[in-house]
């Protein structure tokens, strides 16, 4: 047998915890081809055999006494023993066996074995394996010994350390496995002292010998002790953290020496074992020496090139080193930051993505981490203490070292990696907070620079505006505006920030509602006057300009509402221009309301202790905002609301009864929320009013109404009927608002009130009355339990009344009723009562033209499936049976319109719930006989049905009835077949897909195997082309991810003919995407009215210039990508493209060109009569643009050119043609074909090949020769 060959590992696995290791063992490698592992069969097999024959029991104790006396007895004659083949197997079993025998045992019986353990390993002609599994039971003897007497435990200790500079990297690494195992189980005895001294000796001693020669081969040799050296670090690479402490500054010494070498592969071991150090939770070094060895690598990252991998070890441990010593001893890590931030600085500057990544992450986590208030406000003092006169009378302090450092990342060096310097800026402006505003001014002013590059040199805009907003969130808004002023009083304009307006309405957060009265609204009315002196000179134009600068500066007004600081003394003084803007100037209207609500709202939740922190705000400002905002804060803010609240009551009340209409309901909400926080005796005062006025324009109504019904004859009436009704529904919808603060007696009335208009035949009166029921019915769940027979008294008798506008109030209604009526569990009778005589109106409104009424009626029917099934509600399995039974009901009925509203809902079942899909499969025999209606209602409703069944079934209880599905699918009449052809295509492929393609083809009919060979083609070749787009993708992500499957009826039931099954992606949760989230964004941006990046209610804010640039933008890169899209790849019959060159590119033809244009200039036709002239524009741009080519001078009798009087010498030249950079080569060769016309050379062909500018530079140098 070959000695030199390793002996396999065997893991120790549970496996081996039977009763019987040997015959474990001899399972696990009987049948192994390796020889190593047959001899530990054969040793096992014959111990086990010996202990039989003795009538011993099989026990780890007895393996290891028959094992431990063999082993003795062989190791005698060492010289033998290492040669023999048994030795390493018996060693392999002893490793095994020791962690199974009691350490008491081992403690008594093993010394004489630990005694003949170093003389076979002294022999030095032990295989690897067997090594190995001697330095497992040596490290196993120590780890269980008592560590008490040391001398004892040397020898094998000393053993074990000798193996970690082993030539074998195997025996290296095991080792140092067990070195680590062996510390580990030192700590907190006497003996971990002496260990560790042990380390460090043998560290110094082949420190010694290596001398000062780097450890690096020289000359063909290798210094003596360096490689060893190496050894050894590697080894403490996971074991520094067990050393004693004196050992440990000890060793952090030496790698100082070490590290001073500046050799690549001594700096990553020390390197390693500092980090060791710094993920460990341990302190058994001193912190000045590890800040010492930071600082050290910092120091040398810009000393010498540095490969990528090192300078982003260099950021990661610099980031966890700096944390590190910051917890330990903060005093000395202040004064060394200034240092590692330069040296993150000089790493971020590099060229290579991971360094600069890991750079930006330590700048941020050590800025978070170890800049705290005390270095803060120790510099800011600092600063003012050694002002005077403006001359400072020390130097800077650390923190502004450090903003210094940080603002020079604004340099141009950095300009490739803006965006993480902006990331860093953004974390330091947050963390330094208010003080932002006395150490990053000159930052600030650097930034704002930034916008004065234009959009080719500068693409990081928007990470110039977060941090931008990052500053302003920090000093808050009028220390923001000190450093960078709107500039926008004066008359010229000059130096106007007006770019700083969106920034400002994004980002600001706790603001001073003073500073905005007196600040921002001076400005206002500054404009203003401005304005006024415009429209007497005439300038039109520049006072349209200065009104919508007027209502850019409103719209920050909902910015300073977000957390204000001083709501409770500064609310009033801007409480009356409020309402007078309210008055005066209709347009902002929905501005100030929406400052309104956010006050409101948010002292609301504050007073609540429940707090709305939405991700995409500013951390930092809601932090504080947090801390300020505690309860009694929030109620003195609302204290001061609730004072102003019947002002602002009466304002708003007026205006939503005076404006046309409230755009988006900002009236109607901003007045719910006024009553929610005012005294009930005011707004009961205001209901009684309102409620008068609305007893007085009914009754004119009902006047209106009883003339015209008795009397024919047209008379002039001061009341017009519309807007007496219009002024009706206004009062109910003012009274439902004051909901908040109403109590019974005042619900009752509003109730009263709304009665007469449900039943009421106008469309109009009908909406309102049931918006206002379902909000009461919403908001008061008194009102329903005691009104809740008189409701469904009500509900039941105005059905056949309902108009189609009201519906989707009305199933709110009956929404909130079955709410209520479910959560009594014993009036089980009355919920299916109540669901029976509805049913078939909800049924029907999922037929609704309105999507929201559609929704409505889905949810609702979800709900009543829910309050029917859930167990929590009192429902069961038996009780959802019964009602979707009573769904399927409707599939006699003799309408189709009724008979596909209720395949659609048995299908909107079927996806909520999957119970109920066996019950599904069970009606689609019958739903496929009234396919025999042909009827296309039905048929789409039918094609729904299967499709939610398909998609929400697994594939074994789908294959149980894929022959009925099939069958149902394609028995169809022909006209119906061909009209729903792509549909039933589609639903074939998601079967495919789900059962697999031999499952299907079993049930198939032999008619239409074309079509499932067909779909097989298609989903092959995508297969293919995912592929290879795969492969692709692979270079940059490979990022999948998973669309959550959600309930689309307009998808389920559509009537378009997707080729493709596009929209079955929607249906399979499982199934991965390719595209990542940054393409799917971009996607999602292909429209121009995804651009505006802002609520639907606000209409686009024409000054601000990012908004507007970035919709002018991507409308013109749209028009440019239609433009292109002419340009199409050339596919062949299997989808491949088909790449030409340049010269071999078959060109289009003239007609297909002609017919092309013609096409499209009959589309533009329709929409503009200049169809005409555009298609002779087009047709010019196709032909040469040749002009003053040199063709006057050419002679008309003999060759060459002649001189004209009054002209410039004879000349000819290319002119430049916009159609050379057209990417299609028949424009090119429109551009081209003139060239020979212009110039000929004779030695044109001596110049094929060669470089144009290689035959400048020689022309001039023979000129130059010849001067």
């Amino acid at each position: 047998m070959d000695m030199e060959m390793e002996i396999a590992e065997i893991p120790e696995s549970k496996e081996f915890f039977g009763d019987d290791i040997a015959a474990d063992i001899l399972a696990q490698f009987q049948n192994s081809p390796q020889e190593e592992n047959h001899n530990i069969c054969a040793v096992v097999g014959a111990i086990s055999q010996a202990l039989n024959e003795q009538g011993l029991a099989l026990t780890p104790v007895a393996y290891f006494a028959a094992a431990a006396s063999s082993f003795m007895r062989l190791s005698v004659d060492p010289s033998t023993a290492s040669s023999d083949a048994d030795v390493p197997a018996i060693l392999s079993f002893l490793s095994i066996i020791l962690p199974r025998v009691p350490p008491a045992v081992l403690k008594s019986k093993g010394g004489v074995f630990s005694e003949s353990l170093p003389r076979v390993l002294g022999s030095g002609s032990l295989p690897v394996g067997g090594v190995k599994a001697a330095l497992k039971c040596i490290s196993h003897m120590l780890v269980i010994d008592d560590k008490f007497n040391w001398s004892s435990m040397f020898p094998l200790y000393a053993i074990l350390l000798n193996y970690v500079t082993d030539n074998d990297h195997k025996v290296r690494k095991q080792s140092s496995v067990c070195l680590h195992d062996v510390l580990e189980s030192f700590q907190g005895s006497a003996v971990l002292v002496s260990a560790s001294e042990e380390i460090m000796r043998s560290f110094e001693r082949f420190l010694l010998l290596g001398g000062s020669n780097p450890p690096i081969p020289a000359a063909g040799k290798e210094s003596k002790g360096a490689r060893e050296i190496l050894y050894i670090l590697d080894a403490l690479k996971d074991s520094i953290y067990l050393i004693s402490t004196r050992s440990t500054n000890a060793i952090l010494k030496y790698c100082k020496c070490l590290l001073d070498m500046r050799q690549s592969s001594v700096t990553r071991s020390v390197m390693d074992i500092l980090q060791t150090l710094c993920s460990r939770q341990t302190s058994n070094y001193s912190p000045e020496l590890l800040l010492d060895l930071l600082c050290s690598l910092a120091l040398s990252v810009s000393e010498k090139e540095s490969s990528a991998d090192s300078m982003a070890s260099t950021a990661r441990l610099l980031n966890v080193g700096t944390n590190r010593v910051f917890s330990l001893n903060r005093k000395i890590c202040i004064v060394k930051l200034p240092i590692i931030f330069n040296s993150l600085g000089e790493i971020l500057a590099s060229e290579y993505e991971e360094a600069i990544y890991s750079a930006t992450l330590a700048l941020k986590n050590i800025i978070s981490s170890c800049i705290d208030e005390n270095l803060i406000k120790q510099g800011v003092e600092q600063m003012t203490l050694d002002t005077d006169g403006g001359i400072r009378k020390s130097g800077p302090t650390i923190i502004e070292k450090i903003c210094a450092i940080i603002d020079g990342f604004l340099d141009f060096r950095y300009s490739a990696l803006w965006d993480s310097t902006f990331q860093v800026i953004s974390t330091a402006f947050d963390k330094l907070g208010g003080y932002s505003s006395q150490l990053m001014v000159g930052t600030v002013r650097n930034l704002a620079d930034f916008q004065n590059l234009p959009n080719d040199e500068f693409s990081y805009r928007k990470q110039l505006y977060e941090c931008l907003g990052s500053a302003l969130g920090a000093m808050g808004a009028e220390k923001f505006l000190t450093v960078l002023p709107l500039n926008l009083e004066p008359d010229d304009g000059s130096n106007s920030n007006a770019w700083l307006l969106p920034i400002l309405k994004q980002y600001t957060v706790g603001a001073e509602l003073q500073f905005f009265s007196q600040h921002i609204l001076k400005i206002v009315k500054h404009i203003k006057m401005k304005i006024l002196k415009l429209d007497r000179e005439g300038h039109i134009f520049s006072a349209r300009s200065a009104e919508g600068l007027i209502y850019s500066l409103w719209s920050l007004f909902p910015s300073f509402c977000n957390y204000p600081v001083d709501t409770s003394t500064s609310f009033q003084e801007i409480s009356d221009v409020l309402c007078n803007t309210l008055h005066q100037e209709g347009e902002l209207h929905g501005i100030i309301c929406s400052g309104l609500q956010i006050l409101i709202q948010q002292n609301k939740d504050a007073s609540e202790e429940r707090f709305d922190i939405s991700d995409e705000e500013p951390l930092y400002p809601i932090m504080k905002a947090k801390k300020i905002y505690t309860v009694h804060f929030a109620r003195e803010n609302l204290h001061t609301l609730r004072s102003n609240s019947i002002k602002f009551l009466s304002v708003l009340s007026d205006i939503f009864l005076e404006v046309p209409n409230d755009s988006g309901g900002c009236l109607q909400h901003s007045i719910n929320l006024f009553a929610s926080i005012s005294e009930k005796t005011t707004v009961k005062n205001f209901f009684k009013k309102n409620m008068i006025e609305l007893l007085k324009v009914t009754r004119q109504i009902v006047k209106v109404k009883e003339s015209k019904e008795s009397s024919s004859m047209e008379i002039d009436d001061p009341f017009d009927e519309s807007s007496l009704t219009r002024s009706r529904a206004l009062r109910l919808d003012l009274a439902v608002q004051l909901l908040p603060g109403l109590d019974k007696e005042e619900i009752d009335l509003l109730f009263s009130a709304t009665k007469p208009a449900i039943q009421d035949i106008d469309g109009l009166m009908q909406k309102k009355a049931y918006k206002i029921l379902s909000l009461i019915l919403k908001e008061s769940e008194a009102f329903l339990s005691t009104k809740l027979d008189e409701l469904l008294q009500l509900v039941i008798t105005a059905t056949a009344s309902c108009h189609f506008s009201a519906k989707r109030h009305r199933l709110d209604c009956l929404y909130f009723l079955i709410i209520y009526i479910s959560k009594d569990t014993s009036s089980e009778h009355r919920m299916k009562e109540f669901v029976s005589a509805f049913l078939t109106e909800i049924l029907l409104a999922l037929k609704e033209t309105n999507k929201k009424t559609r929704n409505k009626a889905y949810d609702l029917l979800v709900e009543i499936g829910h309050a029917f099934g859930d167990e929590d509600r009192g429902g069961n399995r038996e009780n959802l049976h019964s009602f979707f039974s009573m769904v399927a009901g409707g599939l006699v009925s003799e309408a189709p319109h009724m008979v596909s509203a209720t395949i659609k809902g048995l299908a909107r079942l079927a996806y909520e719930f999957s119970d109920l899909l066996s019950f599904a499969y069970k009606l689609l025999p019958s739903s496929f006989l009234l396919l025999q209606r042909n009827n296309r209602e039905i048929t789409k409703a039918n094609l729904g049905l299967v499709k939610v069944l398909v998609a929400k079934s697994k594939s074994d209880g789908l294959e149980a009835h894929l022959k009925g599905i099939l069958e149902g699918l394609l028995k169809w009449k022909d006209d119906a077949k061909n009209h729903f052809k792509a549909k039933i295509k589609s639903l074939i492929e998601m079967l495919v897909r789900k059962c697999g393609l031999e499952a299907v083809k079993a049930v198939m009919p032999e008619a239409h195997m074309k079509l499932l060979k067909n779909i097989n083609k298609i989903n092959e070749r995508k297969e293919r082309k995912s592929k290879s787009q795969m492969d692709t993708d692979s270079l940059h992500s490979r990022t999948t991810y998973s669309r959550r499957s959600r309930w689309n009826h307009t998808r389920i039931f559509s009537n378009f003919g997707d080729d493709d099954g596009s929209d079955i992606a929607d249906w399979e949760a499982s199934k991965p995407s390719l595209r990542s989230g940054r393409t799917r964004k971009l996607m999602k941006k292909s429209l121009p009215e995804d651009f505006l990046d802002q609520l639907e209610d606000d209409p686009l804010d024409l000054l601000d210039r990012r908004k507007t640039r970035s919709v002018l933008r991507s409308t013109s890169k749209l028009k440019t990508s239609v433009e292109l899209s002419d340009d199409e790849p050339e596919l062949d019959h299997e989808g491949r493209l088909i790449i030409h060159e340049d010269w071999e590119k078959p060109k289009k033809q003239n007609g297909s060109l002609d017919h092309d244009s013609d096409s499209r200039s009959q589309a533009v036709s329709h929409s503009s009569g200049k169809s005409s002239s555009r298609s002779q524009k087009k047709r010019q741009k196709t032909e040469s643009g040749w002009s003053y080519t040199g063709g006057d001078y050419k002679s008309k009798k003999a060759a060459g050119d002649v001189k004209k009087k009054g002209k410039l010498e004879p000349y000819a030249y290319w002119p430049l043609d916009r159609k050379l950079l057209n990417r299609r080569v028949d424009r090119k060769a429109v551009a081209r074909k003139g060239m020979a016309s212009v110039m000929l050379n004779k030695n044109l062909k001596k110049l094929q090949g060669r470089s144009a500018s290689r035959l400048l530079v020689g022309s001039l140098k023979r000129k130059a020769g010849r001067r």
